[in-house]
């Protein structure tokens, strides 16, 4: 067995453990407090995850940012957040829902794909641009979570039906205040992204990468509008779980489904 296929492996395994264990804490306790042996599990996840896509780095020479790779960062910079937020957030049920998605999104780069094979080299601003908009991503991806929880649980308090993951999630308040720092910490790497592309990249509006262009900037508007309005008018609760989700489908068309149609449909770097 190659070596990328088996750090994939361990980083599979790994993940699929502490998201078991997690969610056997929750659904028998309630809560996913005192997880810290499960939460090191995916820990490992994430080390040996990091590991396949430093090896591919440094296999090819440089960074492989095709679509399985640029998923299979974006699934390690949520796993990487979703870590911080439990040791210092005491989030610990996120990991419930996000340790299966990195181990999906490994598996896909390991066996989907051929690591180390598909790096390309770029020049610095164009690696910078790239490098911003997959934590853009990530940040985002991880918003959206924060605001389907958010979601959830205004739902389940006006329906008085707390049961489930509802009662390991964090109080409402401080799930409202981590969205929104999440969303400004996004919409900051978005913004310097956008403007590092647009000075470094001389064929952002070519017939190619118009859409990407467009539609990343439509997410930014998206994402930029809402947080102006949660601080003009207070904006929360569904409306802002419904710009969230809107930022994030546009982002992901930009980013992923040009990606897709150019790389797997039309077999073009």
């Amino acid at each position: 067995m190659s070596l990328p296929i088996t750090l994939a492996c361990f980083a599979i395994a790994a993940y699929a453990a502490g998201a078991a264990g997690l969610t056997h804490k929750v659904l028998s306790d309630g809560t996913a407090h005192r997880s810290a042996a499960w939460l090191f599990v995916g820990f490992f996840g994430a080390l040996f995850h990091l590991s396949l896509h430093v090896w591919a780095t440094v296999h090819q020479g440089s960074p492989d940012l095709h679509f399985f790779a640029a998923l299979s960062l974006i699934a390690l910079g949520m796993t990487a957040l979703t870590l911080a937020a439990a040791w210092l957030e005491r989030l610990e049920a996120l990991a419930v829902l996000v340790f299966p998605v990195a181990g999906a999104c490994v598996a896909a780069y390991a066996f989907g794909s051929n690591p180390g094979f598909h790096g390309t080299r770029l020049p610095w601003p164009i690696q910078m641009h790239a490098w911003l908009a997959l934590l853009a991503y990530a940040g985002l991806a991880l918003a959206t979570l924060f605001a389907a929880g958010l979601w959830l649980q205004e739902r389940a308090l006006r329906q008085r039906r707390i049961t489930g993951l509802i009662r390991a999630l964090p109080p409402l308040t401080q799930t409202e205040k981590l969205l929104f720092r999440t969303l400004s910490a996004s919409f900051s790497l978005l913004t310097l992204a956008l403007v590092i592309g647009l000075v470094f990249v001389e064929d952002l509006f070519t017939q190619d990468l118009l859409h990407k262009t467009v539609l990343s900037l439509l997410s930014w508007a998206a994402l930029g509008t809402l947080l102006f309005g949660h601080w003009r008018w207070g904006w929360r609760g569904p409306r802002a779980a419904r710009w969230t989700l809107v930022s994030m489908a546009l982002l992901g068309l930009a980013f992923f489904g040009s990606k897709f149609v150019l790389e797997l449909v039309l077999q073009r770097t």
